[in-house]
């Protein structure tokens, strides 16, 4: 089941007026539907895979329980290390067991022996995988920590891990946020379901205009990148970038939109990451919630920017190669990742990385300088370059595509896959952007208008586009299910 089908609308509209008319009274009664209701979306994929879920959410229950139980640091240590080994066991099983074993069987014919693949595994990946299992890791880290008590309410705490506005791609909450929501009495806001419906209505335009019309254009230049001039392969890579955030950006509208419905506020988990200044501005924008998890249980215990200059370097490497391991089982993401460190390293070290840590672009006025243009300009360049690796489906393949933009210089007028005009795209791109530069202050509020008829007009403009730019042959799944 994804957001953008009609089975998700009818399912939405049955569990918001239960929620609400039914067990209004009762937050037991709320939270065992919101149990129920997120273990029927998550099993509408494949309901054999509920019982990983049912799983991990068992296993760091009792494990906070035992953390908490015991005083000693050895103790408690010990029972950290069973959540994560289990955690990340499972994890590395289901997507990274053929990674490995083809990863070997791979060097050793490079020395010319040839092993028989007979442990490589047709093992599937189930959806959400690396975003609940870090969302209960965080758990168990917390209560290690004593920033967090464990709470003794099973169904409460399933709920938490299950929540299904954001179960398959986050946000990655933490229990202090979401859990102690899930907790207390909530109550109908008028105000936060409209402010949430907003946030749908925006992140379904993300997903179905942005992201979908992109998709064939983008599939097509990457999969035929050896027949396309460089300006053809520069033009793909780009809208891939606008693709790719569409489309997850998207999904976490949609995610904070819904759980709003039921009363719960969710992190932001982009905030117009396209108009950062710099490499370290970007990650402060995109996937907050990955970036933020990995600062805090593992960047800032490995000892974060507090030790040498060396030291750091090596903990921002570790990061951002843990970050790319984590996007997937190939060594397009390790690239990607190593990429990132690569480019973040001498912003770190020019002691550039937060001067933009809590403002936007032109702050303070309408338009942005020429110094802002240029460093946007550049970093977007940076992180679209990255993206070629993140879209190829090989090493090869990628060093292939950046080899033939540096030696085909010709240029080639782009025709659509299905010969629809591409000057549509260019405009629809390009109001896209002016649009969010003018809400880029405030990422959960994008219809923030004062004039009625002015919002009239943008949500009239929002659907009618929906409308035209719908295709019903376009893979409606959201990209980062795959992770």
């Amino acid at each position: 089941m994804v957001f953008n089908s009609i089975e998700f609308f009818i399912f939405l509209v049955t569990v918001f007026l239960l929620y609400w008319f039914v067990f209004k009274k009762s937050i037991k009664g709320q939270n065992i539907l919101i149990l129920i209701a997120s273990y029927m979306f998550y099993g509408w994929w494949d309901w054999r895979f509920l019982s990983l879920i049912f799983l991990s959410t068992t296993v760091d229950y009792f494990i906070g329980l035992k953390i908490d139980a015991n005083d000693k640091k050895s103790i408690r240590k010990s029972w950290l290390w069973i959540s994560v080994i289990f955690n990340v066991g499972l994890l590395g099983f289901f997507k990274y067991y053929n990674f490995f074993v083809d990863s070997w069987i791979d060097m050793f014919s490079a020395f010319g022996y040839t092993i028989q693949s007979t442990w490589t595994l047709k093992v599937i990946l189930p959806v959400g995988i690396s975003f609940y299992t870090f969302q209960t890791m965080s758990y168990s880290f917390d209560i290690y920590y004593k920033k967090l008590k464990p709470t003794k309410d099973y169904l409460s705490f399933a709920a938490f891990v299950s929540f299904f506005p954001q179960l398959v791609a986050g946000p990655i909450e933490r229990a202090s946020n979401l859990l102690a929501q899930i907790l207390n009495k909530r109550t109908f806001s008028y105000n936060q379901t409209t402010s949430g419906l907003k946030l749908i209505l925006w992140g379904l335009f993300k997903k179905m205009v942005i992201a979908d019309s992109l998709a064939p254009i983008v599939d097509d230049i990457f999969a035929n990148y050896s027949s396309y001039p460089a300006s053809t392969l520069i033009l793909g890579v780009t809208l891939f970038s606008f693709q790719v955030y569409g489309d997850f950006s998207g999904y976490s509208d949609i995610a904070i939109g819904t759980a709003k419905l039921f009363g719960i506020e969710l992190m932001s988990n982009f905030k117009f990451p396209n108009f950062s200044r710099n490499v370290a501005e970007y990650w402060q924008r995109w996937h907050v919630s990955l970036s933020t998890w990995f600062r805090h249980y593992i960047y800032i215990p490995l000892g974060g920017s507090r030790v040498s200059k060396l030291k750091s370097v090596r903990n921002i490497i570790i990061i951002f190669l843990v970050s790319g391991f984590w996007h997937g089982a190939n060594w397009t993401f390790i690239f990607w990742g190593a990429f990132h460190a690569l480019v973040f390293i001498p912003v770190f070290l020019m002691g550039r990385n937060t001067i933009y840590k809590n403002t936007v672009v032109a702050e303070n006025s309408v338009f942005p300088t020429f110094t802002e243009i240029g460093q946007v300009l550049l970093t977007f360049a940076i992180v679209t370059f990255s993206r070629i690796f993140f879209r190829s489906e090989s090493i090869t393949d990628a060093f292939n595509f950046i080899s033939r933009i540096g030696s085909d210089f010709s240029y080639q007028a782009y025709m659509h896959p299905m010969g629809y005009r591409m000057i549509d795209y260019y405009i629809l791109i390009a109001v896209f952007v002016v649009y969010e530069y003018l809400i880029r202050k405030d990422e959960r509020s994008p219809f923030k208008f004062k004039s009625k008829a002015v919002r009239f007009f943008v949500y009239s403009i929002v659907i009618l586009s929906m409308l035209l730019f719908f295709d019903d042959n376009v893979d409606r799944s959201f990209i980062y299910f795959q992770f």
